[in-house]
């Protein structure tokens, strides 16, 4: 349980900032970059949950606290270190992946297949949908970054890449189950 009496505490007035593992690196770090975006992603899912019902407000709530383990896995460095911490360490897993692509899976059999690429907008909660998508592209580009230097979870990026699917799927789903899409026409405004 996390209890915080306290939420300023100065630690990082100098540019710096605790990782989960207690190491301290710059506020810049490529690691603090990719939670912090996950942190941003979440946030602009809140948006979605103000204007989502039903399923969709509920698969939200649970990607939402997703999240915040994706935060605290993408905030630990050092996998190989797990064993150590004395503590279980929170990882993303593959069976969150694959609740994702259930849930893509049932959204998208109420779906016309597309025949043009859509530009992001239509309903309220369509748009910011289409928002989180592209904040979810961002903090997976992040995340593969992390990868590139070797530690990174694996399940941890394809939640990411899973997840702007579903967001896609998602705001597609509440434009009228795609009947409201705004389709692309190619060179319409030459």
């Amino acid at each position: 349980m996390v209890v915080l009496n306290r939420i300023y505490t100065r630690t990082g007035d100098k540019g710096d900032t605790a990782l989960s593992d207690g190491s301290r690196v710059a506020k810049h770090d490529p690691r603090v970059e990719a939670y912090g975006t996950v942190d941003e992603l979440n946030a602009t899912l809140g948006l979605c949950r103000l204007h989502a019902t039903g399923d969709l407000a509920a698969w939200l709530g649970v990607i939402q606290n997703d999240l915040f383990d994706l935060g605290a896995d993408l905030a630990r460095p050092d996998m190989a270190a797990d064993d150590q911490a004395g503590y279980p360490v929170l990882r993303i897993i593959d069976a969150q992946v694959a609740r994702l692509e259930t849930q893509i899976d049932a959204m998208n059999a109420h779906l016309d297949p597309l025949r043009s690429f859509i530009l992001p907008g239509g309903s309220v909660l369509s748009a910011h949908l289409h928002l989180s998508r592209t904040v979810a592209r961002r903090a997976e580009r992040c995340a593969t970054q992390l990868a590139a230097g070797g530690d990174a979870n694996g399940a941890a990026i394809r939640y990411l890449n899973r997840l702007s699917d579903w967001l896609f799927v998602a705001a597609r789903t509440a434009n009228n189950g795609g009947a409201d899409d705004i389709l692309w026409v190619p060179g319409a405004s030459r």
